[in-house]
């Protein structure tokens, strides 16, 4: 599919209705400043988005990701209400977010990095949960997406994270919605009784 990779920053609605391909955003070589602490793109980015993947090497504006519903993400921090009606796909957020984040989710998955261990705090949590990353996949998840926001961005955060990322690790908070992580248990426990993956989302 098409990649698109813009140097430098981005105005609202950056990959509304995302269908496929490739966005890539990073600052100018030799700016000065910290990409992950300076808003790069603006409001309600990947609106809709239902497949693809977009890679941030900075903040993102208010309402990033709403209506996602298959688009992969990576993003230094995010405003008020990411993520929100989100019904698909997985995003990563190496910093901040904004108040009143997952609201409305009803599908996919967020990690985000919660160095102050006070996402609690802005999250809003009707239908969500909040946990520690324990299992082998998620990790594996994690970790992909941020080494490949990384080749393709040259993210310092990114870096940092990779190179510690034991250290860190403990500090991500998994975000899912309490239906969607019902669905997806049934699911692995049908492909473990036999069934095929097709079969076990039908019965699910």
């Amino acid at each position: 599919g098409l990649t698109l990779e813009l140097v430098g920053d981005s105005n609202d609605y950056f990959g509304k209705g995302l269908s496929g391909g490739k966005l890539v955003v990073y600052p100018p070589q030799g700016s000065k400043f910290k990409a992950e602490e300076n808003i790069i793109i603006g409001n309600v980015a990947l609106y809709g988005a239902t497949s693809g993947k977009a890679f941030i090497n900075g903040v993102a504006g208010e309402r990033f990701c709403v209506r996602n519903s298959g688009a992969i993400a990576v993003v230094e921090g995010v405003g008020d209400h990411g993520c929100e009606y989100m019904t698909g796909g997985r995003v990563v957020v190496l910093g901040m977010t904004g108040k009143n984040f997952a609201a409305g989710m009803s599908g996919g998955i967020a990690y985000v990095l919660d160095e102050g261990n006070d996402l609690y705090k802005r999250l809003n949590k009707e239908m969500v949960s909040s946990s520690e990353i324990t299992s082998k996949y998620d990790v594996l998840e994690l970790k992909s997406m941020i080494q490949e926001h990384v080749a393709l961005t040259n993210s310092a955060k990114g870096k940092e994270v990779l190179d510690n990322f034991g250290e860190y690790l403990p500090k991500f908070k998994k975000i899912i919605p309490h239906d969607y992580e019902r669905v997806l248990k049934t699911i692995v426990q049908m492909e473990e009784k036999g069934l095929s993956a097709e079969q076990a989302q039908i019965e699910a």
